[in-house]
């Protein structure tokens, strides 16, 4: 196999280890608060949006540190051994305490930063500047099969389910632990990609491939501590650029949003009565319906990189156009107190009279004008920090991160009206800011290839 088949499985793999991995987690996450509401047990307090906000604040500050770490074990063990942790924080909701709930979450947060800085890191040194496009939007329609999949079991598992009683939850988390473990140990599979035939890059790089090294794709060079404390300083570095600072609010939107599709929009159609007794299952038709829209974004606009010569701008404002109907649609059919309601539900009615399959269409939306976002910005980041791809997607993860952990932490309390607006207003910023940022990159590099997305 060539060189450029080579580095394309190795995305491919990247995909499908992050489809098993995440299959299991964003599943959980998706059904996490609805669960808790049911727990047969008065030892366990806790609250889903607490638990996520936990992750995701602990993940905005791990991130300062996540590049050092992946710079002396090397992205394919930080990947494994973070999988490792997702898992067991899976599999804690087998048998759930608060104290282990919430130690989970702090562990788990910290896995995740060094995870994706792990995978931004592959991500740019199995591509080049012609295929960072194509390869993000494959990683990404790969990663977003695991809503479909993990979605679609609890759909017929909890169908008709008005209580979720403990065996279905111990039923479902069991199968989600083992799931997880697959995609950990899938990460082996990626080989060692060739050497870049431009030497200065190759010296230039944070993380240097070695042909003597067969146990992992990167390792360390020579003193392990200053290297990683290069990657730290680098990260900083790049954070207060012109360039990251555009991006993000950008990265800020898709860390609300994120929040908004992967926890608390499942949460909202659960607790409407309206719905009738399939409410429960609805939340994993409704993930289904996410991740077909995720994965149709990122196919159109990663795979088949039909957009290249208009730049990446389109893409991002049909992503805000997607956004936008899909809010004012749920402002019209879900009731505002959704997302803070009791397990018994609300009873509360919205503008119009509450619609499954308007509710399911904003689903399929949410996920569509994500990738939109998420597919632009993985390919614009790899390709302005390509020499840098380990500290620039922990700067990228630090920010979204944090904005994630604010928006799980007033989930708790904002009606679902101000959870709406706020996202209406940080996109809008967001994609002016993203705008600027692309005519930079486009200005700035007038004279060299600019085939990706």
């Amino acid at each position: 196999m060539g060189p450029e088949g080579k580095t394309l499985l190795n995305i491919i793999i990247l995909g499908f280890g992050f489809m098993f991995m995440f299959t299991a987690f964003q599943t959980c996450g998706n059904i996490e608060q609805t669960v808790i509401k049911s727990f047969n047990s008065t030892e366990f307090h806790g609250s889903g949006y607490t638990s996520m906000a936990i992750i995701y604040g602990v993940f905005s500050a791990s991130n300062l540190i996540a590049p050092s770490v992946v710079a002396v074990i090397g992205p394919q063990l930080s990947m494994f051994f973070s999988g490792l942790v997702y898992s067991g924080y899976i599999a804690m909701f087998i048998h759930p305490y608060t104290w282990s709930f919430y130690t989970a979450s702090v562990v788990v947060g910290i896995a995740a930063a060094i995870l994706w800085t792990a995978q931004g890191n592959l991500l740019t040194i199995n591509s080049t500047d012609a295929t960072i496009g194509r390869n993000s939007g494959i990683f990404w329609a790969l990663l977003q099969f695991s809503l479909f999949f993990g979605n679609m079991y609890i759909y017929f598992a909890w169908h008709g389910h008005v209580h979720i009683s403990d065996k279905d939850r111990q039923t479902v988390f069991i199968s989600l632990t083992v799931i997880s473990l697959v995609g950990s140990f899938l990460f082996f599979l990626i080989q060692k990609p060739e050497p870049e035939a431009t030497p200065s890059e190759a010296s230039e790089s944070l993380l240097q491939t070695e042909s003597t090294e067969s146990s992992s794709i990167v390792v360390a060079t020579p003193g392990l501590g200053s290297q990683a404390l290069d990657a730290f300083k680098k990260a900083l570095q790049l954070s207060v650029t012109k360039e990251m600072l555009l991006l993000s609010i950008s990265i800020a939107y898709t860390g609300l949003e994120l929040t908004f599709y992967s926890g608390v929009y499942g949460t909202c159609i659960g607790a409407m009565t309206q719905f009738g007794d399939d409410a429960k299952s609805l939340i994993g038709l409704s993930g289904i319906f996410i991740g077909l829209g995720e994965i149709l974004g990122g196919g159109v606009f990663g795979m088949l990189n039909k957009c290249n010569r208009f730049g990446r701008n389109p893409v991002v404002l049909l992503g805000l156009i997607t956004h936008f109907v899909a809010f004012y649609l749920i402002f019209l059919n879900i009731a505002s107190d959704a997302p803070i309601a009791p397990e018994e539900g609300t009873h509360l009615q919205a503008y119009i009279t509450p619609s499954v399959e308007v509710a399911l269409l904003c689903s399929f939306l949410l996920g569509l004008g994500d990738s939109c976002f998420n597919t632009q910005l993985l390919s614009i980041v790899g390709f302005m920090f390509r020499e840098d791809s380990a500290p620039a997607f922990a700067v990228f993860k630090f920010v979204q991160s944090i904005t994630a952990a604010l928006a799980f932490f007033y989930s708790n309390y904002l009606l679902l009206h101000w959870q709406l607006l706020i996202m209406v207003v940080v996109g809008f910023l967001g994609t002016l800011s993203f705008f600027v940022a692309e005519w930079v990159v486009v200005s700035s590099r007038r004279d060299t290839d600019y085939d990706s997305i």
